[in-house]
Parts: C-alpha cells; structure tokens; sequence
C-alpha cells in the first residue's frame, strides 16, 4: 500500500500539471469537436426539404368494377419505405371492363369521369410526368381463357380511351395470379414498414422480436383469391408457386398461389350450377335468407369458363332461387366445392395445390374484409370459431325481409349474397387453407394502412417505378427525437467548454498555481 501511494501520487501530480499548461489547448479542441459535431449533424440531417412531389395512377380493372388509384411521394424520399401515399379513389360506375366483351365501344367513356378527378387532384404542371398503369386481374383472366381476341379488344380500347388523356400512359395489360399475390404482399409489408429499421443510434439494437417478420397476404376478389407468404425455412416443393425477392439487402423467398374461380362471385356460380344438377327448376337455398327469391338465366350460370365442367343439357331455361337460411347446410353445400381427397405433397390446401404449414401473420383484404366488416366479424377482439359460427347462424336465418328493412341502403344483390360470402370466406379459411381455432387470431382483416387501401396496386406500381431498391440505402435522415436529442447533448458539451473558458480567463491563477 505504501509502495502505491507513492508510485501513483506523482503520476496525478503530473497530469495535472499537464492539464494546467494545455488547459487553452484542451479546451479549444473540444470546442472545435462539438461544433463540427453540431454542423455534421444538422448537414445530414437538414436535406433540402422535399419540394418535388411525385403522383402515380393505377387502375384496378376487377371483375366486377374497376377502381382508380392516386398516389404521391416526395422525390427526394422514393426510395424509403413507406412514403407513399394515397390521396384519392375513385370507383368507376358500372361492371368490369370483362362484361365489355361484346360492346367495346362503350370503353371510350367508360374510365373517363374517375380519370376526370384523377386530373383534378394532380397539379396540371405534373401531368405530363404522371404514370397511369392499368391491371386487369381475374375477370380478364378468364375473358382471355374463352376468347382471346375479345380479351385484345378490351384492352386495345381502354388503352385508346387513357391514351387520349394528358397523362404518361404506361399501358393496359393482364397480370397473373401470381403477380397479384406477390404485389398484394409487397403492398402490406412496404405500408407496415416491414422491410427496413430505421437506424437507432441512441437504443440498443439487442432485444429484437419478431415485429420484423413480414406478414402474409389473404387477397379474395370476385372471380380469384390468392394466399402470399413467408414460409420459414419450409421448402417450396412447387417450384411454379415460388417467388424471389432482394428488398433493400435482404432476400425472400416467398410462396404464393392463385385459385382462379375461387373468387366469391364465380365460386357462387359454382354451387349453384352444382345444384342445379339435382333439381327440377328451383333450388331450396340454405345460403339465402329466408323468404328471398331470385330467377335467374341458365345461360348465366354456363357463359362462365368457371362453370364449364358442369355443363349439361338441362330442361330448364331459367332457375328459381328460395332461400331457407340454414348457416349450417350452407357451409356442408359450400365445402363440397374443395377437393381435399388428394394431396401428391407433404401439405395441400385443396385441389391438389401445395401449401405449406400456415407461418406468421395475414393481412386478410379487398372481399373479405368488406363481407367480414359487414357482418361484424372484423373485431381486433379475436372472436372464437364458436363465436364466428353463433353469428353466422343468427345472421343467415334472418328473415329476409327484416334485412331489407334494416338494410335498406344496400344494394339488393350484395345484401341477399352476405350469407352465402361469409360462410364462404369461413369454409375457405378453415376447411381450404386449414387455419385452425388458434391460428385464427393471426388474420387481420384490413381494408387502409395509413389512410392507404390495401390490395396489389401500390405494390404494382412500387415495382414498375422501381421505387423499391434491391439493396438498402446507404444513408437515411436522422429520426426526429434523435435528431434532437444529438443536437442537444453537443450544444451542453459546447456551452460547458465555453463557460468553463470563461472561468479561466477571468481567475487564471488556480490554473497557473502548479505552474510556481
């Protein structure tokens, strides 16, 4: 001990000394550090702000209505995620642009009033520099399939009618089902900024959860429905059902699966045709209410490609539709449109198509959350498989006139379908993609993310702008609070080395004292 107190009593007697005679020195240094800390910070941070804005138009041309998109970005950011916004809709007023088949001509005006108010909230200095993207999805899916050169008309005149506006028109095209999972995918996990982290600098970077896995996609339309997701570390045994992405610098390996005719609209017409095999004429219906009537063309019921395989020569010429409503016979009618006997893969969903075990999250949109929301099933408090049943009962034995009255803003064709959709939806959850009580909790059905509706056209037009990089970027802005907080911590580094500068030139002696 007395060895040390030695030793080390010189060597503080030192470095003060040291500190005395450079105090000017050390001072000046830390003073020069914090304000070139201040002016780093504040240069990387205060980019020229984003005064060049960027607008996108996208239409989706379904199979029942064809809808307009607006989107806008700041330029400077357009490679971020998530800074993409929606700042309008517009659902064109009538059918998709499938039942156009045999009076094209009418395309010519057809788009015009959305496209009118797509003009309106687009500065007109930006027309010329605005994309327009139409994506035509399942209904000109099957339009192709029966007639191809009707399938060309279509587009030919909706490309004529887009061409004529002030707009950059990047054309009218199909896109698979393939494409319309991927990009219904891409769009929920870019809007839930599942594909980057911000930078942290003042949190540590251990502790990470799983708030970074991407979430699935449950997309279901009028005449398709597409599953996209994540598998894990499951191998894809279908390679056709496999997809690859790089995202900002890392891959993905995602499976995907189009059932094309499993939309609500055509699986619809599936059970019906299916029924009317062991009819004479009218059809008792379980999945319409009680009371509820409907007479339709047997024609309409066979023109679909979806319908082909039930085609006979039956000795009606119409159907007469009576509702019963029975939520229970609907579902066993329904879940006889899935084939479950056969499965050449180690897990199907149904009809022979491989799936791999359900992982992760879903976003469920588009139909099912409209069908699910109306029936009021789309509580974030997680209902039981009991509760979702009780409710379905309750809902399809009403009678049908009791629905009129409650609903009577509601289109009667939409309103007299929500028995048969929801069972629907819940048989192909259940009984098709196999979710089970538990997994059940894991869907989330979603209609916005940050004001912004969910379905493949962001994701369309994120890939054909290029506005999602391979690789991540190499810099990006500085959070707010940190931003604030650095700002704050250097300028109290600063004030301290200047006050104490102060007190040096005004009592310089204790400074100087070791110096005698």
């Amino acid at each position: 001990m007395w060895l040390e107190a030695v030793t080390t009593g010189p060597r503080k007697s030192s470095l003060k000394r040291f500190c005395s005679r450079n105090i000017v020195i050390i001072l000046g240094f830390s003073c020069l550090m914090a304000v070139i800390a201040l002016i780093t910070v504040g240069l990387t941070q205060n980019q020229p702000s984003p005064q060049n804005v960027k607008y996108g138009v996208v239409l989706d041309a379904g199979s029942s209505h064809t809808t307009v998109y607006i989107y806008m970005w700041p330029a400077e950011k357009e490679n971020d995620t998530g800074v993409v916004s929606q700042i309008g809709e517009c659902m064109v007023q009538g059918p998709g642009i499938s039942k156009f088949a045999n009076k094209v001509s009418e395309l010519s005006t057809y788009l015009l009033d959305c496209m009118q108010k797509a003009k309106e909230m687009i500065p007109v200095a930006q027309h010329q520099q605005t994309p327009v993207y139409l994506g035509a999805t399942a209904g000109m899916r099957l339009l192709r399939l029966e007639n191809e050169n009707l399938a060309d008309d279509v587009l030919e005149e909706v490309t004529e009618s887009l061409r004529s506006l002030p707009f950059d028109f990047q054309g009218a095209r199909i896109i698979s089902g393939k494409e319309e999972g991927a990009y219904g995918w891409i769009t929920i996990n870019y809007l839930m900024g599942k594909f980057t982290k911000k930078l942290r600098w003042l949190y540590p970077l251990g502790n990470e959860s799983n708030s970074q896995e991407t979430y699935g996609a449950l997309d279901l339309g009028g005449a398709s429905t597409q599953i996209t997701f994540v598998p894990g570390n499951q191998t894809i045994e279908s390679p056709e059902n496999a997809l690859y992405f790089r995202l900002y610098g890392k891959d993905y390996n995602v499976y995907t699966h189009s059932f094309l005719c499993y939309g609500k609209d055509q699986a619809l017409l599936k059970k019906l045709i299916k029924d009317t095999q062991v009819s004479n004429g009218t059809i008792n219906d379980p999945c319409f209410n009680r009371g509820y009537s409907r007479v339709m063309s047997i024609s309409d019921l066979t023109n679909s490609p979806c319908t082909k395989t039930y085609k006979t020569t039956l000795p009606f010429l119409q159907l007469k539709i009576q509702g019963t409503g029975n939520y229970q016979l609907c579902q066993e009618s329904v879940f006889r449109l899935f084939n479950n006997s056969d499965c050449p893969y180690s897990h199907c969903a149904f009809n022979k198509i491989f799936l791999p075990q359900l992982q992760g999250q879903f976003g469920a949109f588009s139909a099912y959350y409209y069908v699910m929301n109306f029936l009021n099933l789309t509580s974030e408090k997680h209902l039981s498989q009991e509760d979702i049943t009780d409710r379905m009962e309750e809902f399809c034995s009403r009678p049908w006139k009791d629905l009129k009255t409650q609903f009577g803003g509601v289109k009667e064709k939409y309103l007299s379908e929500y028995c048969f959709s929801g069972t629907y939806i819940i048989t192909l959850l259940f009984g098709g993609y196999h979710f089970t009580p538990d997994s059940w909790k894991d869907i989330h059905f979603m209609e916005e993310i940050r004001q912004t509706d969910v379905g493949w056209t962001l994701g369309y037009m994120l890939n054909l702008t290029n506005m999602i990089p391979a690789e991540q970027p190499v810099s990006t802005p500085l959070s707010h609070s940190t931003y604030v907080s650095l700002m704050v911590l250097f300028s109290l580094i600063l004030v301290a080395v200047v006050f104490i500068g102060l007190i040096i030139f005004h009592k310089p002696s204790y400074f100087q004292k070791d110096r005698v």
